[in-house]
């Protein structure tokens, strides 16, 4: 769903912020597998229909999220934020940092992105990992709805405990070779917990964890309003916390295309 936007968010939240000392927000420890007693096509089924169900899902052409990114767990570091996406894979992404715009732009086959508070007053394009990492993921629906029309397979690992629920374990092996963890809540049947991709931190690739937390419904679709990432030996926690929602806004694709220097009045859309 939005998976590939908030780690992008996280990532620039990490630039402004990463002088920041915080506490570190670890996830429960976790079980080890045992047998369940629904198939993974079951427990897809259910968390399609509990998310509001395959049609309500294939209707929403765009999706418009705002506010606040928070890198470093204080008040001085919640940054607003504003998330647009538009299928297919079409997104743009703004972060306020005192009085300056981030942003991060993709197209659907290419990105670019502006990062003023690092003194980079230039669009620069994504980098291979970066535009990797955006043609990877799964449309503003998720990697679940429509998975075996997307080209995934997905088979059950089991269950384990994520923050005190149990969850199921289910392994996506998606188009182009692929492979993420998604764990979904045994009694609401809604995700809980999804892989990212890994991130580079002292040197070394570590993993990457996102939490889902506090569904609301808006306009009939179960939606996540808190996610936050854990980074493997990180020691700093990124929240987004979701603020508005707004379903099917007309979004036009010159707002996709690559930034310039009119880029502050297409924001003011």
């Amino acid at each position: 769903m939005m998976n590939r936007y908030f780690l992008i968010a996280c990532g620039l939240a990490v630039s402004i912020t990463a002088s920041a000392a915080i506490h570190v927000t670890r996830p429960n420890k976790v079980s080890g597998p045992v047998t369940a007693k629904l198939s993974a096509a079951q427990i897809v089924g259910r968390n399609v229909a509990a998310r509001g169900g395959v049609k309500a899902w294939r209707s929403v052409n765009t999706l418009t999220l705002s506010g606040q990114m928070e890198a470093g767990g204080k008040k001085n570091s919640e940054l607003p934020f504003v998330m647009e996406m538009k299928r297919p894979r079409k997104s743009r992404l703004e972060i306020r940092f005192q009085d300056q715009a981030a942003l991060q732009v993709y197209d659907g086959s290419k990105g670019w992105k502006l990062r003023p508070f690092l003194g980079r007053n230039d669009v620069e394009p994504f980098t291979t990992d970066e535009a990797k990492l955006a043609a990877n993921w799964a449309e503003l629906d998720g990697p679940l709805i429509d998975y075996a029309r997307k080209g995934t397979r997905i088979n059950l690992d089991g269950t384990e405990v994520v923050e005190g629920h149990k969850a199921y374990k289910l392994t996506l092996a998606m188009k182009g070779g692929v492979q993420r963890h998604v764990w979904i809540d045994a009694k609401s049947f809604l995700e809980v917990k999804i892989d990212g991709d890994p991130h580079r931190l002292d040197g070394k690739m570590r993993k990457v964890a996102i939490y889902y937390r506090d569904y609301k419904s808006e306009n009939g679709l179960m939606m996540p309003h808190v996610l936050e990432t854990v980074i493997e030996g990180g020691n700093i926690p990124h929240k987004m916390t979701i603020k508005q929602v707004t379903v099917n806004r007309p979004l036009g694709d010159i707002l996709f295309a690559k930034p310039g220097i009119t880029m502050a009045s297409a924001s003011a859309h």
